[in-house]
């Protein structure tokens, strides 16, 4: 492992981008910039000499293209106009590839209730605007974590925030303003997890200077552990984003994906207690009670699959009788008592929802990488858990349905369909109560709520038939 410290710098281009009239005319200058910044942040020899002229495979322009990529730029190789914009843009320190993308061994926190302390403070802002930024920063990542922050006033916290400028006593001098921002060491003891901040910068609450609360969520991203994103839309992009709407500013999905893979998605919501293992088992539910309800239910290769509680039933249509089995004789890590559950025919995988968490299933398997937290589907974390879901074939789009209101994910973008959250009975007329489980067969859906459950057709947009929840079983 290198010894240097990994150390991580928020770039960020103050003002307008630098004018290249004069620089794209001195192709001189532009080779010597190429080389450097090839070098210090691709991870180009420096014995490679400049633009073997002119190539397609020579070394230099093999990197300005891996650069281009990296950046969301248009891969040609070339130093177009847009290259050279971005490559004079003040940036981090650290390369974006080689020995130091990543972390080795992934470092994280081995504690979830970690400790901070403002040591001192810039004078462009009131002190409390300040604590306000900071405070608002850590609770961005808060939000999507197991994580908790608390503040301290003396001694050694876990992540220490200073202003400084120049010399500062990490060995890592400061540039002035408009050039490096900020910087943060990964989690560790020490100086590690600490964040700096350039007091040369003109710091404030708004979008008038530097936002510090922007700089300082990058930051502390880096101090709990996240490298750079290549995705621009990230927070953790290198080259800062001045957000016009602080108000509505939140994480993009590769952010919380990067956060929930070190640490995880947040626990449950306090009012929704998780049950002890050792309490009393809920009694076998009676397949033709009339007061039967259902937890979640799912199509699964062509059959229904019907949940409540530690149980399933399996239905297929060849078969009067359905079959009654444990959750955990067919997936031994699942949880009982689900919350929603749904097949993606596309991918032969029925998702398994259970408060903040989701599970993958093919066949008997689980799938690697499982369970994710919810907020990795787009989710905002005010979200805590899904009622129903249900995947339109027609559409190729994934219905989330979360008391009166729905969500459309659309699985090829992996993003929530934007428009929404949409209210059910506006855009299912006649589906007016809150939905336990929902499923699609022969072209309808089958909407669960208590021991009812109404047919509705998609096509014509009306509640066809109502029904007793457990009707499938031929009770």
């Amino acid at each position: 492992m290198k010894t240097v410290p990994m150390l991580l710098l928020l770039c960020v281009a103050a003002g307008s981008a630098y004018p290249l009239n004069g620089v794209a005319r001195d192709e001189d200058n532009s080779m010597e910039l190429v080389q450097h910044y090839l070098e210090k942040y691709y991870n180009l020899a420096k014995e490679v000499k400049p633009f073997v002229r002119r190539k397609d495979s020579s070394p230099v322009v093999k990197k300005i293209q891996e650069m281009q990529k990296f950046l969301g730029l248009e891969v040609t190789g070339k130093l177009d106009l847009d290259t050279l914009e971005v490559m004079h843009k003040p940036r981090c320190g650290v390369p974006d590839v080689g020995s130091f993308t990543t972390f080795p061994g992934m470092p994280k926190w081995r504690k979830t209730h970690l400790t901070y302390r403002i040591v001192n403070y810039t004078l462009d802002m009131p002190r409390d605007a300040v604590d306000s930024a900071i405070e608002k920063a850590l609770k961005v990542w808060k939000e999507v974590t197991p994580l908790t922050f608390s503040r301290i006033y003396e001694g050694e916290a876990d992540i220490m925030i200073t202003f400084a400028v120049r010399d500062h006593g990490d060995f890592i001098p400061f540039d002035g303003p408009g050039k490096v921002l900020a910087h943060a060491y990964p989690p560790g003891l020490g100086i590690y997890g600490d964040a700096h901040f350039d007091d040369d910068e003109q710091w404030t609450k708004d979008t008038a200077g530097t936002n510090l609360f922007l700089v300082a969520a990058h930051e502390l991203g880096h101090s709990l552990g996240l490298s750079h994103s290549a995705n621009t839309e990230a927070l953790m992009y290198p080259i800062y984003n001045k957000f016009t709407d602080l108000a509505r500013f939140h994480l993009s999905q590769d952010d919380v994906n990067g956060i929930q893979f070190l640490y995880g998605p947040p626990p449950a919501s306090p009012d929704e207690p998780v049950v002890p293992t050792e309490s009393v088992p809920p009694e076998t539910p009676a397949m033709c009670d009339p007061t039967l309800s259902f937890d979640a239910a799912s199509t699964l290769r062509g059959e229904f699959l019907f949940f409540k509680d530690r149980h399933f039933w399996r239905k297929s249509l060849r078969i009067l009788e359905p079959e009654f089995h444990l959750i955990s004789s067919f997936w031994p890590s699942l949880p009982s008592g689900l919350d929603a559950a749904y097949e993606d025919t596309s991918k032969d995988i029925v998702f398994i929802f259970k408060r903040n968490q989701f599970w993958a299933i093919r066949g008997n398997e689980l799938q690697a990488g499982y369970p994710r937290g919810i907020q990795t589907l787009g989710f905002p974390p005010t979200i805590r858990k899904v009622d129903a879901a249900i995947f339109d074939k027609q559409k190729k789009k994934t219905y989330f349905f979360v008391e009166d209101k729905y969500w459309r994910f659309d699985g090829k973008k992996q993003s929530m369909d934007p428009g929404f959250p949409r209210q059910i009975a506006e855009d299912f007329p006649g589906v007016d109560s809150k939905v336990d489980a929902v499923f699609e067969a022969f072209g309808f859906f089958y909407f669960f709520s208590g021991s009812s459950q109404l047919e509705y057709d998609p096509n014509a947009r009306k509640v066809t038939h109502i029904l007793k929840s457990n009707s499938w079983f031929n009770c």
